[in-house]
């Protein structure tokens, strides 16, 4: 930047030539003003020699030059200058009068009265009434503000005929030695100078917060970039506002009055020059919420202490524990009140993250899981203003929805439904408006449950299509085995019985004893055709179920082995997929305990609740290894509860035995169909 300033020195217009040398002449003079003053001997010294003034003759035209160079047309940099070298003039006019009052020279110092005088004016004008009006764009908001640039001329105008041609005091009032006097002063002006002095500040007060306040009317009307630049200003000249009229109460607050005064060029600077990266956002939110909450707290607080006070009269430590409580139990909904509040005046509608909440459930209604996923994506990407969002579903087959673009390193943020990680959100750079952390993350905050909720959504579907089509490919696979075993097997039978009838009628007459024993192999061939459709009945739905009924068909599986079933309500009018997927599942799991438990006792429970079947097959044998793999009976028990939207859970301990747990539920069960 310094390189940059050198070359632009070198090519300097005679603009650019002005500006520099008001900002190079005005912190000279303030800081000469600053050595007359601690030179005055102690009973010419006033009580304030440092003002809002003497920060703006330091940092004003220094900054209005910067801009100046930049932009040398930019009217609001030359406010600035003007008005920085008029508070500087004013300074040291003030520091020279008390000089030569002191040093004996009267008339001199009475003459020296006026460049104060003007010099106040002119800064004030410039400063704390054209400046904001015309910030952050060089121009008024629109003409309609005209009459408030009048108010703040003819305001300051007033103020400074009152203080130029006044009598005056008389030497009993006057603080100092002797009363320097006014050269200029009008004598029919003295009845009315307290008239003209209260005119003229309430008049200079009401133009400074209309100058405040057309900024704000800027700020509620702008896009979102230019609400960014406004932002500067307005808090810079609101806080110094709120600062001087509290200094007019109360001395200790001229300091931050002072400070703040010094900082307003800055501020502006950084709206002119587009900086949108130093969170004017979160500074104005946070100045707001936290004053709106002092307040209100505040009167809550002091209300409802003195209510309690004429209530429990005598009892003010009472009074005081109550009133407490109540501020405090304001506090929070008080906080989110203001911080939306906030949020909708600086970002609109993106900026309420409810407003935000509720676009995203009208979206997510409209259309099915995927869509929504698309939805979320979109809303998070307009209340965030990054370049990109995505959304990543963990599942068996990743989805992978992206608005935008992400980039190479985006920020992750996981997405967890009840305890359980569905995927993770991906948040891209920031875009050209981009919004600062802290509402960054009262957004993500909010649609982050939302997002989630979505992608578990997703993933449920994503399950509930697998499954469909397990549904399918195992219906193809059983008619497959159907028609291979009604081909191979009875088809084939079949037909070589049709060939023994045949030749069994052609031996009958001339050979009856091969006819016979043809026959016989015919009853033999029946004897095993009647097996095999009995096999195949029994692969389709187990004739136990239909013949004893589900409680005795476990009994009944159970045998005389040393195993235990036990029934609990009524298991009669249970669906037929309930009742032969139980069958499968306990007959694997005794089969499982005969085979490998090694058990000398086993149980079966079947329980009946209202909407729900609950299965239990225990033993205790030596239980699971430490290492476990799924077989294919394992597999099985699995899926036949997955496909009734139940599920089956294996537990076990090595030498503990084996539990075998199964929760099927009885509402919407799909029918014997899906067997």
């Amino acid at each position: 930047m310094a390189g940059q300033l050198a070359d632009d020195i070198g090519k300097a217009t005679p603009a650019r030539v002005l500006a520099m040398t008001m900002a190079a002449v005005s912190p000279v003079l303030g800081v000469v003003s600053w050595l007359v003053w601690a030179g005055l001997p102690a009973e010419w010294t006033p009580e304030r020699t440092i003002s809002p003034q003497s920060a703006v003759a330091l940092t004003f035209p220094a900054v209005g030059a910067f801009l100046i160079v930049h932009r040398p047309r930019l009217n609001m940099a030359w406010l600035m200058s003007a008005g920085g070298l008029a508070a500087a003039l004013s300074d040291l006019a003030n520091a020279l009068m008390f000089r030569a009052a002191a040093a004996g020279d009267m008339t001199l110092a009475g003459w020296l009265r006026l460049p104060a005088n003007l010099g106040w004016a002119v800064c004030g004008l410039t400063l704390t009434m054209l400046l904001p009006l015309y910030s952050p764009d060089g121009r008024l908001p629109s003409p309609r503000w005209r009459p408030a640039l009048l108010l703040g001329w003819a305001a300051i105008t007033i103020t400074f005929v009152r203080n130029t041609f006044r009598e005056p005091p008389p030497p009993g009032g006057y603080p100092y030695p002797e009363v320097i006097p006014n050269p200029l002063a009008v004598e029919a002006l003295t009845p009315y100078t307290g008239v003209l002095s209260a005119v003229g500040w309430t008049g200079i007060y009401t133009a400074m917060a209309l100058a405040a306040l057309s900024l704000a009317v800027r700020l509620r009307r702008a896009g979102p970039e230019l609400r960014r630049q406004i932002g500067w200003p307005l808090l810079a000249f609101a806080g110094y506002i709120v600062f001087l009229v509290a200094a007019a109460f109360t001395e200790g607050l001229l300091w931050a009055a002072v400070v703040w005064a010094a900082a307003i060029p800055f501020a502006v600077a950084f709206s002119v020059m587009r900086y949108r990266l130093y969170g004017i956002d979160t500074v104005i939110s946070r100045a707001f919420v936290a004053a709106g909450l002092v307040a209100v707290v505040s009167a809550v607080y002091f209300g409802a202490g003195a209510l309690s006070g004429l209530v429990v009269s005598g009892y003010g430590q009472v009074a005081g524990v109550a009133a407490a409580l109540f501020a405090g139990a304001f506090f929070q909904p008080l906080r989110r009140v203001l911080q939306r509040a906030v949020d909708r005046l600086l970002y609109g509608a993106v900026g309420d993250p409810a407003v935000l909440a509720e676009r995203l459930t009208q979206a997510v209604r409209r259309g099915d899981p995927a869509k929504a996923l698309t939805s979320v994506v979109g809303v998070l990407r307009d209340g965030l203003a990054v370049e990109g969002v995505a959304v990543e579903v963990a599942d068996g087959e990743p989805r992978y929805v992206e608005s935008g673009r992400v980039g190479d390193h985006p920020r992750e943020v996981p997405l967890i439904w009840h305890g359980e990680r569905v995927g993770r959100l991906l948040v891209g750079p920031p875009g050209p408006r981009r919004f600062p952390a802290a509402h960054n993350e009262r957004v993500l905050a909010t649609l982050t449950p939302y997002a989630a909720d979505v992608a578990h959504a997703v993933r449920m579907a994503a399950d509930l299509q697998r499954s469909r089509e397990r549904i399918l490919t195992t219906r193809e696979e059983e008619r497959r085995r159907l028609r291979r075993d009604l081909h191979d097997g009875l088809g084939q039978t079949l037909s070589a019985m049709a060939m023994t009838i045949n030749m069994a009628r052609i031996s009958l007459k001339n050979a009856p004893e091969t006819a016979d024993e043809l026959l016989r192999e015919l009853h033999n061939g029946m004897a095993a055709v009647t097996g095999d459709i009995r096999e195949l009945v029994y692969g389709l739905r187990p004739p136990a179920l239909d013949d004893l009924g589900l409680a005795r068909a476990v009994r009944d599986l159970a045998g005389h082995t040393a195993v235990e079933v036990e029934v609990e309500g009524d298991l009669g009018d249970l669906p037929a997929a309930v009742e032969v997927a139980v069958y499968r599942i306990v007959q694997e799991a005794l089969t499982n305990v005969r085979k490998h438990a090694a058990a000398s006792n086993a149980r079966v429970v079947l329980q009946r609740e209202r909407s729900v079947l609950r299965v239990l097959v225990a033993d205790d044998g030596k239980g699971l290894p430490e290492s476990v793999r799924s077989g294919v009976g394992l597999g099985s028990m699995r899926e036949r509860a997955a496909e009734l939207g139940g599920i089956c859970v294996v537990s076990g301990e090595p030498g503990a035995g084996t539990r075998v747990e199964v929760m099927l539920p009885l509402t919407g069960t799909p029918s014997e169909a899906l067997t």
